[in-house]
């Protein structure tokens, strides 16, 4: 039972990290109604400048405590994700109001392009180390329940609870605010949100702005676990089937999903792994993504599809 219930920890923290990722999706779903292929490569890119100028700070400014050079460099990053999305919304969404949604996917493309080539070439292609002070040391927990306690990895717990308060804080921004009532009408006809004098150009500004800081804080808790790399840009790939099995314009659902994944991800593992020779990680979540596509194409949460005719 210990084993089992390590297992399924683990699997949730995980999960949770999958759902930071996922968020980003959500959001700009929400507010132009397509996808963002651009959302891995922001990632990329806030981490990279994170990591980046964690080092240049103390540098320039002779800071010598970590503690305050992060926070800088976080202030910093958080402003250049913003600047990014005022730029994206001035150059590229304000041209594309009431285009197909093809053409709003196909320029999502062409950012995420833009974004992997102009962080490398800024910040550089090497892997760089990103400190924020996660405890690395693993710790036990319920030793009194059970023989030995149960082991949980002590950033994971962290890394969970710092996207849980962020999930938590963005489902009452849009449950609560008047601009999250804005996103849903922005995202079901952006002309008609438009007649009714809602402020298309701010709401997407807003919309991106939040998804880079929502990138930003995935980018440092992934780039702390694994390095600032070129490969942090797959970490969107993994958020997929995250959104596909919660709903594409479903906050909560990106956090069921995420949840659903990250649990389903090791207890398969550790418990059919066996049987099947293993690897059952890289492709459970793609399996049932696929499966929920078949016959619930919306997801948990998600609002169903209606064809007009």
């Amino acid at each position: 039972m210990a084993f089992f219930l390590e297992t399924l920890l683990g699997g949730l923290m995980v999960g949770m990290l999958y759902s930071l990722v996922a968020l980003g999706f959500v959001l700009i779903f929400k507010a132009s109604g397509v996808f963002n292929f651009a959302q891995g490569a922001m990632v990329l890119f806030a981490a990279l400048a994170m990591a980046r100028l964690a080092q240049w700070i103390p540098e320039w400014t002779g800071i010598e405590s970590k503690v305050l050079a992060n926070l800088a460099a976080f202030v910093l990053a958080g402003a250049l994700m913003f600047v990014i999305a005022w730029l994206i919304e001035r150059l590229v969404l304000r041209h594309l109001v009431n285009q197909e949604g093809a053409t709003l996917l196909m320029a999502t493309l062409g950012i995420a392009y833009f974004l992997d080539g102009i962080g490398q070439t800024i910040f550089g292609s090497n892997v760089y180390k990103l400190d924020i002070g996660m405890p690395k040391e693993p710790i036990f927990v319920f030793e009194s329940v059970f023989p030995g306690g149960i082991l949980i990895n002590r950033e994971d717990l962290i890394a969970a609870a710092i996207a849980t308060a962020l999930v938590a804080m963005l489902s009452l921004f849009f449950q609560k605010t008047s601009t999250g009532r804005a996103l849903r009408a922005v995202a079901d006809d952006h002309q008609a949100a438009q007649s009714i004098g809602i402020p298309l150009n701010r709401i997407w500004v807003i919309v991106w702005c939040v998804a880079g800081v929502v990138a930003l804080v995935a980018g440092m808790i992934w780039g702390s676990k694994l390095g600032v790399q070129f490969s942090l840009a797959t970490v969107a790939l993994r958020a997929l089937p995250v959104v596909i099995l919660g709903g594409l314009t479903s906050v909560p659902g990106a956090i069921i999903g995420g949840l659903v994944i990250g649990a389903g991800e090791k207890l398969s593992e550790v418990y059919l792994g066996p049987y099947v020779g293993g690897g059952i990680e890289i492709w459970f979540a793609y399996v049932l993504a696929l499966v929920f596509l078949l016959f619930r194409p919306q997801g948990m949460f998600g609002e169903k599809i209606i064809d007009r005719v």
